[in-house]
């Protein structure tokens, strides 16, 4: 009788090992935590975008929001807007910038570069530590997303228009 007992033990564990195997995959999706955060969108005329002042070397009218994240730490996202047919003296910031224009017409001259156009819907990567000025040519003001990797910062440069 012990060979009948052995081998109905034997022939449980394959069958166990394939109902544990079928279970296995969705047991990762459950383990997980939710996310920290929720999901968000913001649009540049919402009228719950808290605006604050840039710094004071910048042009007057000019505001930001914090769209995500903290200015003081990594990875923060803004807006920034500027009024239409200003100019923005020569900069630097010590992160490297991932911009969209979402409004506007700006013009962008880095340090050793030839002036870019940047229209709405443009893309720009704007390396850290190269030095920056724009003017947002249009009448309406220029709206920019802008993507920071380290915290958010703006040093003028001494020798600006």
């Amino acid at each position: 009788m012990s060979g009948i007992v052995s081998g109905f033990r034997s022939s449980r564990i394959p069958l166990l090992v394939c109902a544990l195997a079928l279970l296995m995959p969705g047991l990762p999706a459950i383990a997980q935590p939710p996310p920290a955060e929720p999901a968000l969108v913001r649009d540049a005329d919402d009228p719950q975008l808290n605006w604050g002042a840039c710094p004071a070397f910048l042009p007057a009218g000019c505001a930001l929001a914090v769209l995500h994240g903290d200015p003081a730490a990594d990875n923060v996202d803004v807006f920034l807007r500027v009024p239409g047919k200003s100019y923005l003296p020569a900069h630097w910031h010590t992160s490297a910038e991932r911009m969209i224009l979402v409004a506007g017409e700006m013009h962008v001259t880095y340090e050793g570069q030839e002036p870019l156009v940047f229209r709405q819907g443009s893309y720009a990567y704007g390396p850290p530590g190269r030095a920056h000025e724009a003017t947002c040519v249009s009448d309406t003001p220029c709206v920019l997303f802008i993507a920071f990797e380290s915290p958010l910062d703006a040093v003028p440069v001494e020798s600006a228009r």
